[in-house]
């Protein structure tokens, strides 16, 4: 009995490894635009390498936004955070890059981009990344 290959033997993308490749953020329209809310989203297995080491380094990321006319959809944002997760890149320069992303996209009233990364080293980090006016 032969054991089944899991893996690509021509080397080519896996289908999961092309979504991710290929992600951008999508919205679409605000079903209520006359009314004010607020949505919150938890990424709880972010991940992108240190610039200076290239070991990983893992956060939860939470947004926090009110939409104006557009809503990200889910599935989008996933495979789009995904894409971080070989990049060397420092904490700042990956939770500011998210934050401009996520306001191209869907330009919301007020966002708030909460990123906490684990511990490494004996060092934790955390980042708040505000912009707009928060509605009432």
């Amino acid at each position: 009995m032969s054991t089944p290959n899991l893996y690509d033997s021509t080397n080519k993308p896996l289908y999961g490894e092309r979504l991710i490749e290929e992600s951008k953020i999508i919205c679409f329209d605000n079903p209520n635009k006359k009314r004010i809310y607020e949505i919150s989203i938890e990424l709880p297995e972010f991940t992108c390498k240190c610039p200076f080491s290239g070991y990983p380094d893992f956060a939860k990321l939470n947004i926090f936004y009110q939409p104006n006319s557009k809503v990200y959809e889910l599935k989008s944002l996933k495979l789009y955070i995904n894409h971080f997760r070989d990049l060397k890149i420092s904490h700042e320069e990956v939770v500011n890059r998210i934050m401009d992303d996520l306001l191209n996209a869907a330009a919301p009233h007020w966002i708030h981009l909460n990123a906490d990364f684990n511990p490494r080293g004996n060092v934790s980090m955390k980042l708040d990344i505000y912009s707009g006016q928060k509605r009432n």
